[in-house]
């Protein structure tokens, strides 16, 4: 006897409401980046909403700034992290201050943004610039930190609702950082809850940390260890900066991309300081052993 089968409608269509969801389950699962992790949301569209989306086109932004839009998303990096008026918030490598000036706007005169630069990214790089920009009225609410990355807040400051280090993490290995001291100043630092925002250029699967010179990449998995040895748990991450076509072989520093500037494949990884994180010792240079 051959088996009877059932093409009712009702069933077919029911299995479909069924089948459908799973499908576009697995097929976002497997569009999840294997450097990210198991078990992690990765967000493929922020919403921006109009508030960032006014800040982002205010008409005084200067003109270099705005160049470095299309590249960069920020709308989608202040939506995704979740910046609102009245936070403190700091920025490790604050550079030129594309970045610190977005936080300043967004945080507003009731917030604060604790912008650090080392003194030889001073020196080499954004001393004039810097300084130029700091002396903008919408900057009146960043405070300026000249320190190193090994030990870059002061002592004393706590509470604060996020810092962010975007494209500058690679960079701290060949400066030659004590990077678990500035992942666990970090962690001190921000109130429980508190986020811990990491942009940075992907390095080939595999290479660690030995294309951050030569081509200012570090491997995602590297950032991972290094920051979740640190306390911080990682919550969410997303793919508006990141870019498949990307060989990942080119050197993506500002001088020498050239017009690939902006196009190099990035992560964004949200971090999280657990709400009932025990307060962690930090040791400072000069601390006695």
């Amino acid at each position: 006897m051959s088996a009877r089968r059932n093409d009712d409608p009702r069933l077919l269509r029911a299995a479909a409401s069924f089948l459908l969801p799973a499908l576009l389950l697995l097929a976002a699962c497997s569009a999840r980046r294997p450097e990210t992790g198991e078990g992690v949301a990765v967000v493929h569209h922020v919403e921006v909403p109009p508030r960032i989306a006014a800040i982002v086109g205010a008409p005084d932004r200067s003109a270099a700034d705005r160049s470095l839009d299309a590249g960069r998303h920020p709308g989608e990096m202040l939506a995704f992290f979740g910046v609102k008026p009245g936070m403190k918030v700091a920025e490790l490598g604050a550079g030129t201050g594309y970045t610190t000036e977005l936080l300043a706007r967004t945080v507003g005169p009731t917030g604060t943004v604790f912008a650090q630069n080392s003194p030889f990214v001073l020196v080499r790089f954004a001393r004039k610039p810097w300084a130029e920009r700091l002396r903008k009225p919408v900057m009146k609410n960043v405070v300026r930190l000249d320190r190193d990355f090994g030990d870059p807040l002061p002592h004393a400051l706590h509470g604060l609702d996020a810092v962010f280090i975007v494209l500058f993490y690679h960079d701290t290995v060949w400066f030659h950082t004590d990077r678990e001291a500035m992942n666990r100043a970090v962690f001190q630092a921000l109130k429980p809850g508190g986020l811990y925002a990491i942009i940075d250029h992907r390095a080939k699967a595999g290479h660690g940390v030995a294309d951050a010179q030569t081509l200012h990449r570090i491997e995602e998995k590297v950032v991972l260890d290094e920051v979740e040895g640190a306390g911080f748990r990682l919550v969410e991450a997303a793919d508006f900066l990141g870019n498949p076509d990307d060989p990942r072989d080119w050197n993506d520093s500002p001088g020498a991309a050239g017009k690939r500037r902006g196009t190099s494949d990035r992560f964004v990884l949200k971090f999280v300081k657990p709400a009932d994180a025990e307060p962690t010792a930090v040791r400072r240079p000069g601390d006695p052993s």
